[in-house]
């Protein structure tokens, strides 16, 4: 899981570069310093080159739910009703990096569809990236808007989000429905793809926390057997050495469930996929990446 010192001081130090870069940009003209590691643009999936991405549409959009207004991003390939996505940021919530991770979806042919976890309490961007996070007490803010973050209030968003998605001129209401998330947002969409089983599909946790919850029937993975998606849990390797039981938990009762599941620890720490974390390792990144298309292209 997060280290939340180490991280808040690698945020203070990213940001003070971040105002030094502004400042002397400002002054001389030059370039500000980048506060956070280099965010992944799209890349040939083969070759590992950039490459453009194709036309798309976006817009920030909201929708009822039966707790209230929530707001989200949403982005859709010109190229004609595509599969469709929803996505759980992490800690941060909502922000450009996730934008960019979406639009990268959008770009294999997907609608992606990006939720304000924290809508509840806030609407839109609250942090910038995870450096504005981690070095202005997001800790804090965050532990105390996740509260909210129940079961069954999750599995109530999840219903409104798949029912605003099948609203939406951009989808191909014919294909299953894939989600993903990072971080807390691996719970999450596991309560999703539990209360839609009929239109979720393919479900992947990146790096999640808090799959495995002894002696709690709402567990994402005591809920494996009311799901209808294919699975890709895909574990940090530091998580996995704190708790190097819950891979086999995981997979006994996918089995057992009956699920198609990549379970698999990962080449990175608690946050490698995201590119503006301070663990974000490129590489496995991009083997996630790949296994997340993978899932996709079958499953839905």
């Amino acid at each position: 899981m997060c280290d939340e010192a180490k991280i808040t001081r690698w945020a203070k130090e990213s940001l003070n570069r971040r105002q030094f870069g502004v400042k002397a940009g400002l002054l001389g003209g030059g370039m500000a310093v980048a506060a956070c590691a280099p965010m992944a643009g799209p890349m040939d999936d083969t070759t590992g080159e950039g490459v453009s991405l194709p036309a798309m549409s976006e817009s920030s959009v909201t929708f009822d739910t039966a707790d209230g207004t929530m707001d989200a991003f949403w982005v859709v390939p010109a190229s004609g009703p595509s599969p469709a996505v929803i996505m759980w940021p992490d800690i941060a919530g909502l922000r450009e990096s996730k934008r960019n991770m979406a639009r990268r979806l959008a770009g294999r042919g997907y609608a992606v569809l990006v939720l304000n976890p924290y809508y509840r309490d806030r609407a839109g961007e609250i942090w910038t990236d995870f450096a504005d996070f981690a070095g202005n007490d997001g800790w804090p803010i965050a532990r105390e808007m996740r509260q909210k973050h129940t079961p069954m209030a999750i599995m109530r968003d999840g219903k409104a989000a798949v029912a605003w998605i099948d609203a939406q001129d951009g989808v191909d209401t014919s294909k299953g429905i894939g989600v993903q998330g990072y971080c807390m947002g691996g719970p999450l969409t596991m309560w999703t793809a539990a209360a839609v089983p009929g239109r979720v599909k393919a479900a992947a946790s990146f790096h999640g926390g808090g799959l495995v919850r002894e002696d709690n029937l709402m567990s994402p993975h005591q809920l494996f057997d009311t799901m209808d998606a294919q699975l890709l849990i895909a574990i940090a390797q530091d998580d996995d050495a704190e708790k190097p039981q819950e891979k086999t938990v995981l997979a006994k009762t996918a089995k057992a469930a009956g699920r198609t599941a990549q379970i698999e620890v990962y080449a990175g720490d608690h946050g490698w996929t995201v590119p503006d974390s301070p663990v974000y390792a490129e590489a496995a990144a991009e083997k996630a990446w790949a296994d997340l298309l993978r899932l996709y292209g079958a499953a839905l």
